[in-house]
């Protein structure tokens, strides 16, 4: 596995994270039917197989993962600190909460999105007579307009939840960036502190 440094924005609190390519091997099978099963519906991988990476045990950073195949987001695996201060935790367990609330809706919505679309060109296909393949195997598709009506359709059922989603994601947001200030001012207040008792030395 081979790792690539990744820097987050954020001025002199910048910290170095490490983007983990793993193998594709460690990626774990995942059914949107009723095959699925509950842990589906939680946006979890039914075998618990979890992350499928991890940092090594020397690692003082974020590490961030290759895109789930789900929700196609960026798992991260949060550094905790031998000394963590509460607030550093507070931090750290928002954000955690906030991946994991994220990965649940996408891999919730992108999954309804495949089945529901696949049953529509089913259904507009056997409309008109036609079978799922055509005569060479070729999966038979539906034209831009036919496919209009599906997405316009899909958005109008859930605009509701995706206007709860964006709201519940600008209060996370705001969360984590109030205590990224706080954690920010703490650590100024800490070296200024620790500047001043080795001036005084």
């Amino acid at each position: 596995m081979a790792a690539v440094p990744l820097l987050r924005a954020g001025g002199c609190c910048r910290r170095h994270r490490r983007l983990l390519i793993a193998s594709s091997s460690s990626s774990s099978s995942f059914s949107c039917s009723a095959g699925g099963g509950r842990a589906a519906e939680r946006g979890e991988r039914p075998d618990g197989a979890g992350l499928g990476f991890s940092p090594p045990a020397h690692s003082h950073n974020d590490w961030i993962g290759p895109p789930d195949k789900h929700s196609n987001l960026r798992p991260v695996i949060f550094y905790m600190p031998p000394e963590e201060s509460p607030l550093e935790r507070r931090l750290r367990e928002a954000r955690q909460e906030a991946q994991a609330c994220n990965q649940h809706f996408w891999a919730r919505h992108n999954c309804a999105f495949r089945q529901e679309k696949e049953e529509f060109i089913y259904s507009r296909l056997k409309a008109k007579g036609l079978e799922m393949r055509d005569e060479t195997g070729q999966k038979a598709t539906l034209n831009a307009e036919e496919m209009a009506d599906f997405y316009k359709d899909f958005l109008s059922k859930n605009f509701r939840k995706h206007m709860q989603y964006n709201r519940d994601w600008y209060k996370r947001n705001f969360t984590i960036t109030f205590l990224m200030g706080q954690v920010a001012l703490a650590r100024a207040l800490r070296w200024l502190r620790w500047k001043k008792k080795n001036v005084e030395h």
